[in-house]
């Protein structure tokens, strides 16, 4: 086997050639895309990572924010119970105020009833002893009818 030393320089200048038209039409846009395409992806990898960042300071902000709102529905509730425990302690003491209200009202009608039937009862007494005198005074009487008119007067006032 023989060397052609002129194909070999002519294969070699070939594939010189053939290298820079390579280099310059495929090399170039193949890196140039191979690049872009690594900063892209590098752009979306930091893309992602602050994402991830602002997602997990949202759901922090969002726990802090639930826990607040627990704590003020808590305070809105025990505010709540103890207007609803105040307002009952009024009803309460409106409704002991009524009662003694009402008591003391049936105690003065009570009163003023007695009061009334004292006098009526006085009234009916009175009565009864001009009766009786004038019956005494109609006719004279002996100590035994004294005594039978004395009786029935008291049967009749309830002494």
């Amino acid at each position: 086997m023989e060397i052609n030393y002129l194909t070999v320089l002519a294969t070699i200048i070939n594939f010189v050639i053939l290298y820079f038209i390579l280099r310059h039409f495929l090399f170039k846009p193949v890196t140039t895309t191979i690049s872009s395409r690594e900063n892209e992806i590098r752009d979306r990898i930091a893309r992602a990572e602050e994402d991830e960042k602002k997602a997990e300071l949202l759901r922090l902000q969002n726990e802090e924010n639930l826990k607040n709102s627990r704590e003020q529905g808590k305070t809105i509730v025990d505010d709540f119970k103890s207007k609803a425990e105040k307002m009952s302690e009024d009803i309460l003491v409106k409704a002991k105020e009524e009662a003694e209200f009402v008591l003391e009202r049936a105690r003065v009608d009570a009163e003023r009833e007695r009061e009334k039937a004292t006098e009526e009862i006085k009234t009916q007494a009175i009565d009864l002893a001009i009766l009786l005198s004038s019956k005494v005074l109609e006719t004279t009487i002996d100590e035994q009818e004294h005594r039978r008119l004395i009786k029935d007067f008291i049967g009749k006032v309830g002494v």
